[in-house]
Parts: structure tokens; sequence; C-alpha cells
């Protein structure tokens, strides 16, 4: 019983875990995509490819079109799919200064860069890199923040500030993008399934231990056993006396002891091996 209820819970975790959602997948892998490069969308979901309905800033754009479209015009851009929904937004950007992080899970105990690049990859020099309000690096024509090994403490808003020649130099800030660290699957799924194990076992045994107190209360009390041939019964007979009070038990004294033959077993005549007595206090 135990060991079906903790491969049901397992595989009911195992569903919660691997449902299916629609996904949009950007090339070259770094988020946000920035439209100086050649950037495609892949939409990935259950169904068919060609049911791929695509929205452009929250306004369906093309309906029944392939699963991946090169984009040329900013926006936020989602796909939809028959079976799995909408996918979460992506925004392509074309601004002056732009932080990007790799388009991928960001895992506890990976080595994470993020970029800072100028508009059309001009050139930058003073790059500061901040994580909320505080300053993290800065360096003359260091472009890169590197994070290694990645630790959850490390979630948050990023953003960078530079100055960025076009014509004359103009100091320019990034848009802040979210870096959130996860536990690794594996950990997270085995500290899961430990939990689920060890709550299963407990309610095991109380059910186990509840179930065996019922039955027991429930069981009808079997009735003496026959005595067997060569068994000796004994009883003890204590006297009362009435008197014009309640009755009371009269305290022990010398009684007299009369011996009386019992029928052997089964009703069969006595033998002289046969040990029987009714004992009687006078």
């Amino acid at each position: 019983m135990a060991g079906k209820v903790v491969l049901l819970l397992w595989a009911q975790t195992l569903g919660l875990a691997g449902a299916q959602t629609t996904q949009l997948l950007v090339e070259p892998p770094w988020t946000p995509p920035v439209l100086w490069d050649r950037v495609t969308l892949t939409c990935q979901g259950s169904g068919t490819a060609g049911a791929t309905t695509w929205y452009k800033d929250g306004q369906r754009w093309r309906q029944k079109g392939p699963d991946r479209v090169v984009v040329t015009e900013i926006g936020t851009y989602q796909c939809d799919r028959p079976s799995t929904g909408r996918s979460p937004p992506m925004r392509v950007s074309n601004a002056w200064l732009v932080l990007q992080v790799p388009a991928r899970a960001l895992l506890e105990g990976d080595t994470v860069t993020l970029r800072c690049r100028g508009w059309q990859d001009k050139s930058v020099t003073w790059v500061s890199f901040y994580r909320e309000e505080k300053q993290l690096q800065r360096s003359h024509e260091r472009t890169e923040l590197s994070l290694s090994p990645l630790r959850l403490q490390d979630s948050g808003r990023y953003r960078c500030r530079d100055s960025v020649y076009y014509v004359v130099s103009q100091w320019k800030e990034s848009a802040p993008v979210t870096v959130k660290v996860h536990v690794a699957a594996g950990v997270a799924g085995s500290l899961l399934f430990l939990v689920l194990l060890v709550g299963v076992i407990v309610g095991w045994h109380r059910w186990h231990r509840l179930a065996s107190r019922k039955h027991q209360e429930r069981a009808p009390q079997e009735p003496p056993a026959p005595p067997e041939e060569g068994e000796v019964l004994y009883t003890h007979v204590t006297m009362t006396k009435r008197t014009q009070g309640p009755t009371r038990t009269a305290p022990p004294q010398d009684t007299q002891v009369t011996y009386a033959e019992l029928p052997g077993p089964h009703g069969r005549p006595r033998a002289p091996s046969d040990i029987y007595g009714n004992v009687l206090g006078h």
C-alpha cells in the first residue's frame, strides 16, 4: 500500500514538474534581443507548427503561421499554440545601451556572463555594472560582468551605465534586466522526493497503527477452550452470609473440604488415572 502511494505521489510530482508550456526561443541566445542582430524567434509547444499564432505588442500579428520568424521591428512578441497556450513575452530592443543575459535557465553553481552593449555595437569606454543600487564593477572598456559560481543571492535586477560615442559621447543607462537563479533540477527533485517519501512513511505508520487498534476493538472475544483430557480444573468458592444489612463477604475461616467424584472426560466412567474433584467449602 505504502509503495503504491509513493509511486502515485512521485508520478504526480513529475507530471507537475514536466507540464508542457509554450516557450519562445531566441537566436542569438541573449535576452533582451537587439534589433541590430539577426534575431530569430522560435515557438516551441504542442501541436502542429502551422497552427502557431503570433502576437506583437499584444495584437495578433500572424495567424496559423510558421513556428519560426525573423524579427525586423522592435516590439514585444508572443506566440500561441492550441494545446499549450500563449508564451511569455519577449521584448526586442533597439536602445542606445543594452544589458544582456544568457537566454536560458540560470542554475546555482553555473558561470554566467552579463554583457553591456552600445547601439549598433558602438564603442563603449567606462562601463559600470549595478545590482539594484549597488555598484559591482567599473572598468575601462571592459563590457562584461562575470558571476561565478552563480549563487541564489545573485538574483536581482541588474543594469549597466556607460558613455556611448555617437558623433559625441553621451552617458546612457540600460533598462534593468532580472536575473533569477534556480536550484539545480536534480537537487530540487531529490529533495522533493525525500520529503514525499518521509511523509508517506509517517502517514502509513499512523494509518497502520490506527487500523490495528480498530481491528482489536471490533474482534469478538473467543470463548474459553473446553478442558482437554488430563487437565485439572480448580474453582475457588467464597461463602457469604446474609444478615439484615447489605450482603458482605465473610472473613476467611477454616473450612471443611468435601471431595466429590466427577465423571471422566466426555462422559465416560472415571478411570483410576483421572484426577477430578469438586472442592466445596462449608
